[in-house]
């Protein structure tokens, strides 16, 4: 009896398919356990054969296949990783759950909270049961393949989360517009979450920007405008600072389902629900120092002093609306500004898979330029990023996005493609290419009429590991103008510009 129950057990086992028995090992980015790669003999139970079978001869062909018999319980669970619900969400898809290379810089020690499955129930995102990597800027979505770039350790019953990055700039553009400056961007973030025991969360985030010591008028960028440096002069071919304080938030997420989730979000400044993931949280655009010309039609409400916003997860669909108030930042940097939430935005985003994150949205902003009080505009957005995982914990990613503004009759599109190549830890090289509509760069002779310009940038970065989670890196990049007719006397032709860079990061 005893050997018919082995042989039983072991034609089960053989017939179990492939995928059961190999899935983990097959997982990219994954570095699997040696016992997990190649299961190890175990020491016989001989007690339990002792009693079935006293004679030692009889024993013996139970015992040998013993280490192909062994658990075979967790074959049975690991369809739920190749494609079936996860346990920390019904809805979540294989390329959903945290790699180890995404879960890169976090505290080991919380795996004590990992439940059968495998998965640290930690990890879900800020507002529903996804994976937490699918979290970008405010409470916008970007693919959760992306790497996971914070430091991560506990204290009680708070998971505590930080990251730094500092770019010490030299930037020229050149031209009869052009300028040179040598300044520090960059942004340092901390976050506070609990996970509650009913599912709920609760978040705390924080981010400070050293940009207002680059000075009012920001730094060189040919092509851009926006922001006044004073007030009551616009800034040209300029980026200008980003406030001291670029977001100080709270959100509160309530489970409804296994599939369902709502949410509130509000910041004193904060971001509401429109555009894709601001540009320096952007796995696209993250490891470059430069802002997109386009970033008044994407995602320039990423500073908003005044915005709540509510939301509702369903499985990979999230849709959210925010009131905010619509009035840019003044020339003050290290304030704190406050005034109605006049302004609205609507946005729906969809992932589709964990490489992909698609959204698009709609806001109506009220008065948002100081220079022009009395004109009101309406903004449309929508995008589409993806990210591929790679050997060696790299990664491509890319980006494709339509912004269009609305002044009365007047609309201004914006269209931007973006992407970054990490073949490894060591090297990342990105690009992007925007072309857009803008009506107030001409000067010489002055016109009120969209003017055509486009702008490619490239570059790269060489990151040298100096402590565990410290690195440092050198970069640079070039970068393309294309002017219009009428542009073209002031600008003297299409013009080039370059930034040599070197990076501090803490994650």
């Amino acid at each position: 009896m005893i050997r018919l129950a082995a042989l039983a057990a072991f034609g089960a086992f053989a017939t179990t398919p492939a995928f059961a028995h190999e899935g983990m090992m097959d997982m990219p980015g994954m570095e699997m356990p040696e016992t997990q790669k190649k299961p190890q003999p175990k020491a016989p139970e001989k007690k339990p054969v002792k009693k079935a079978a006293p004679k030692p001869a009889a024993a013996k062909p139970v015992e040998a296949p013993a280490p192909v018999l062994a658990a075979p319980a967790p074959h049975v669970e690991t369809p739920q990783i190749e494609g079936a619900p996860a346990p920390v969400a019904a809805t979540a898809k294989p390329e959903d759950v945290p790699t180890m290379n995404a879960m890169e810089g976090m505290d080991m020690s919380e795996h004590a909270h990992m439940d059968h499955g495998g998965h640290d129930k930690q990890m879900t995102g800020l507002f529903g049961g996804y994976a937490m990597t699918r979290d970008a800027s405010g409470t916008a979505w970007q693919p959760a393949a992306a790497p996971h770039d914070m430091q991560h350790f506990t204290v009680g019953d708070w998971m505590l989360m930080g990251h730094l990055t500092l770019n010490g700039v030299y930037d020229w553009q050149g031209g009869p517009r052009g300028d040179e400056k040598s300044f520090v961007n960059g942004m340092i973030m901390g976050a506070a979450r609990r996970d509650l025991g009913n599912g709920d969360v609760v978040n705390f985030r924080a981010m400070l920007a050293p940009d207002p010591l680059m000075g009012k008028s920001g730094y060189p960028l040919l092509l851009a405008a926006g922001e006044t440096a004073d007030g009551a002069t616009l800034l040209r071919d300029r980026q200008h600072p980003h406030d001291l304080f670029m977001e100080l938030s709270a959100s509160y997420s309530h489970s409804l389902t296994e599939h369902d989730s709502i949410f509130v979000y509000a910041g004193l400044p904060g971001e509401p629900a429109f555009g894709p993931p601001a540009f320096m949280h952007r796995v696209t655009a993250m490891d470059s120092p430069e802002a997109p010309i386009s970033h008044h039609w994407l995602d320039s409400t990423h500073v908003t002093f005044g915005v709540v916003t509510a939301g509702w997860v369903h499985g990979d669909w999230k849709i959210e609306a925010s009131k905010f108030r619509g009035r840019e930042p003044d020339e003050k940097r290290y304030n704190i500004e406050t005034g109605d939430l006049d302004s609205e935005a609507v946005r729906v985003s969809w992932n589709p898979t964990g490489r992909w994150a698609l959204q698009a949205s709609w806001a109506d902003l009220k008065s948002p330029e100081a220079l022009h009080p009395d004109e009101d505009e309406t903004r449309w957005s929508a995008s589409a990023m993806y990210v591929l995982p790679l050997p060696n914990d790299g990664a491509l990613s890319a980006m494709a996005a339509f912004g269009r503004k609305e002044h009365g009759d007047e609309k201004l599109d914006a269209w931007v493609f973006e992407g970054a190549w990490k073949p490894n830890r060591k090297w990342t090289a990105f690009a992007r290419y925007e072309a857009l509509e803008n009506a107030e760069l001409a000067i010489a002779p002055p016109s009120d009429d969209p003017q055509n310009v486009s702008r490619l940038s490239i570059g790269a970065i060489r990151d040298f590991q100096i402590r565990e989670r410290v690195t440092f890196g050198v970069g640079g990049l070039y970068s393309r103008h294309f002017i219009s007719d009428l542009l073209d006397p002031s600008y003297g032709g299409d013009q080039d510009g370059a930034m040599a860079f070197v990076r501090l990061k803490i994650s």
